[in-house]
């Protein structure tokens, strides 16, 4: 049965850091595009950062780049959020995606994603 489970969040003052983690089971995760995404209470949800399967492309939502780096780890089937000088405005729900049907290339759109995890809560105060 295909699962992703975050795990990683919690409350952290500014400036400090969090590494969020995602396990794929079921199918192998690093095998195609895999996302992150967060959601704040009365925002829509926004793509964070994404890395392809094959051809090893990384993107960044301009609120993050620099901050934040996605990377993943193929032996653990784990790809992982490292979010450095966090801020207030960070505070959201993480979700860790995938889009199965693209094995190389990562998709333009969030509907492409079409697997999602139950999501892992980043607080950052100020």
């Amino acid at each position: 049965q295909v699962q992703l489970v975050e795990s990683g969040g919690g409350s952290v003052q500014a400036g400090g850091s969090l590494r969020l983690s995602c396990v794929v089971s079921g199918f192998t995760g690093t095998s195609v595009c895999m996302g992150w995404f967060r959601q704040a209470p009365g925002k829509e949800r926004e793509e964070v950062a994404k890395i392809s399967g094959g051809a090893g492309q990384l993107s960044y939502s301009d609120s993050v780049k620099g901050r934040f780096t996605i990377s993943r780890d193929n032996a653990k089937n784990t790809v992982y959020l490292q979010m450095n000088s966090l801020k207030p405005e960070d505070t959201a729900m993480y979700y860790c995606a995938a889009a199965l049907m693209y094995p190389y290339l990562c998709p333009e759109i969030a509907t492409a994603f079409n697997r999602w995890g139950q999501g892992t809560q980043v607080t950052v105060s100020s």
